[in-house]
């Protein structure tokens, strides 16, 4: 029986040595080869060290720690095995659901604990008992004041998207949290970026960390065509909808900077393109679960988000990114562009300019080392006499040449 499972498996993950069970969950879900992420890091946590392990945005670092956690519990005890921190409910909630899939033919329940629902919810799952923890860190410091949530027996710990926690003020609480572990215990680690934060953080609790790299220091994707499109401010929402129809994407996120900016958007969308919605941090829980639920059925096939929330979202099926605002923080546009483009699909980013906004442009491929290739869209092209700032009429009136020269000289 174990020979026919083993023949049958996904070829990629034949080598690491992983369960029978593992081996038809992967079939299941169709995971035929491990992405490089992946085949790093697995073996590795598998052998029970601590890891770091550094990725592109789309490259599977769910399953990269989900495998090896799954495959290394024991029989339930008394509290969770395993805690697993993330930035946004959104993603803690898709977490959740990976991990299910991963676990199909094992006795194991997965708890996501996270703010925007009844607490007492999460205590009667908790008091049923659990073998694993996935919970942004308010919410799970909420459980251990209120003493809901046993933290005797974790043995394995996961910071995924430490960056971005960090990046929004987690810190006190993620380290309030790791204070209260037991020793030893696993520690991994995974982040977009690796900053000196982040290192600090790592230095701190972990245990001779080994690191895995697969960033190759360049911050975007690089199956996704970067487009940026000149535009009058007033002119911008035409200019969406004329895309939009133009190039009728599978799924598609557009960003705003603000949220009543993301509401007033996807109102105004609605009265022209079907199957719209908006999803931002003011939003009630059960709204933006409704939203995510349409949104990964299909749906919902334009989604209108903020930067706090777009960055949860993991949907393999999004075609186009649309930075309706220009993102002040350059470290948001490829977090952004990186909705798309996952698993090494295709995928196409949109950048709005306006005429003065130059340097955020300029600051973008500066950190992404890369130019973003102009587009002019028929119908749209900038009225003469807009005021322009130098570095923005460089990008889009000088040779290529004289772009990339000044690029690097930056």
């Amino acid at each position: 029986m174990i020979r026919r499972i083993e023949e049958e498996a996904p070829n990629g993950f034949r080598s690491m040595d992983l369960s029978p069970t593992m081996l038809r969950a992967l079939k299941q879900v169709r995971y035929f080869q491990p992405s490089p992420i992946q085949a790093e890091f697995i073996p590795k946590a598998l052998d029970g060290l601590d890891v770091i392990g550094q990725a592109k945005t789309g490259t599977g670092k769910t399953a990269a720690f989900g495998i090896p956690i799954l495959e290394m519990l024991e029989p339930r005890g008394r509290g969770p095995q395993a805690i697993i921190l993330a930035p946004t409910r959104e993603l803690t909630q898709q977490i959740v659901v990976e991990l299910q899939k991963l676990a199909v033919g094992r006795d194991v329940v997965v708890c996501g604990t996270f703010g925007g629902e009844p607490i007492e919810r999460q205590i009667r799952t908790l008091q049923r008992g659990v073998d694993i923890i996935v919970g942004t860190p308010g919410r799970v410091i909420d459980h251990i004041e209120r003493r809901t949530l046993f933290l005797g027996e974790i043995v394995h710990v996961v910071l995924d998207e430490a960056d971005r926690m960090l990046d929004i003020g987690f810190r006190p609480d993620i380290e309030r949290i790791l204070r209260k572990l037991p020793e030893p215990r696993q520690t991994l680690l995974l982040s977009a970026t690796i900053s000196a934060d982040v290192r600090k953080l790592a230095h701190r609790y972990m245990y001779q960390p080994v690191e895995v790299n697969l960033s190759r220091d360049e911050p975007s994707v690089e199956t996704i065509q970067q487009f940026c499109v000149t535009v009058e401010p007033d002119r911008k929402m035409d200019l969406l909808i004329h895309l939009l129809k133009r190039d009728r994407p599978r799924q598609c996120i557009v960003f705003t900077r603000t949220k009543r900016g993301a509401d007033r958007l996807a109102d105004r969308l609605r009265r022209t393109i079907p199957g719209v919605a908006a999803i931002h941090g003011d939003l009630p829980q059960t709204t933006r679960d409704r939203v995510m639920r349409g949104f990964r059925s299909g749906e919902v096939s334009i989604l209108v988000a903020t930067d706090v929330v777009g960055r949860g979202i993991d949907v393999e099926n999004i075609s186009h990114v649309i930075n309706y605002d220009i993102p002040d923080d350059p470290e948001n546009y490829v977090h952004r562009i990186g909705r798309t483009g996952r698993m090494g699909k295709d995928g196409i980013a949109y950048l709005f300019v306006c005429p003065d906004q130059g340097d955020p442009l300029t600051s973008i491929e500066n950190l992404t080392n890369k130019l973003i290739t102009p587009l002019q869209v028929a119908g749209f092209e900038v009225r003469r006499g807009s005021i322009m700032q130098p570095s923005a009429r460089e990008l889009y009136n000088n040779t290529d040449a004289r772009r990339t020269a000044a690029l690097a000289a930056r």
